[in-house]
């Protein structure tokens, strides 16, 4: 199998200029040129691409995802090192679960304010006065 960057692009959903970067960038290896110096996409390149995508879908960085395939490459028992990856990733989005839970409190409460208020806007006051604590947001004493 011998793919151009447009039949690759067409399979991943990529853009060739996302190819060419992660070519440059180690996530690809080198691809193979024509005679003419086109890039020839093999299956294996197109199969790196599609784990690629799939590990961003989970919501790791191209870092992360550099180390997982340079796990996925090394062969033996790595479960131990990509567990340990996948921890770390799933106790950040606990964490950012937990911020935008607290935003969208936040925001709520902005919004009922606004539904009651008859002067001045406070959302806009929250963003000019972001020292207001969270008891007086929350009408706690």
């Amino acid at each position: 199998m011998s793919l151009s960057i447009g039949e690759v692009c067409r399979q991943t959903g990529l853009s060739a200029d996302t190819l060419r970067y992660y070519e440059r960038i180690g996530l690809l290896g080198r691809i193979a040129r024509n005679g003419g110096g086109q890039r020839r996409y093999g299956a294996q390149d197109v199969a790196r691409l599609q784990f690629v995508r799939r590990a961003q879908t989970m919501d790791f960085s191209l870092h992360e995802i550099g180390q997982l395939l340079a796990l996925r490459n090394q062969g033996g028992d790595v479960r131990a090192d990509v567990r340990a990856l996948t921890e770390n990733k799933l106790s950040a989005i606990g964490q950012r679960i937990e911020a935008l839970t607290k935003l969208r409190d936040e925001l709520s409460e902005l919004v009922r304010r606004c539904h009651a208020s008859a002067g001045d806007c406070p959302i806009i006051a929250r963003m000019d006065n972001p020292q207001e604590s969270d008891h007086e947001l929350h009408g706690c004493c």
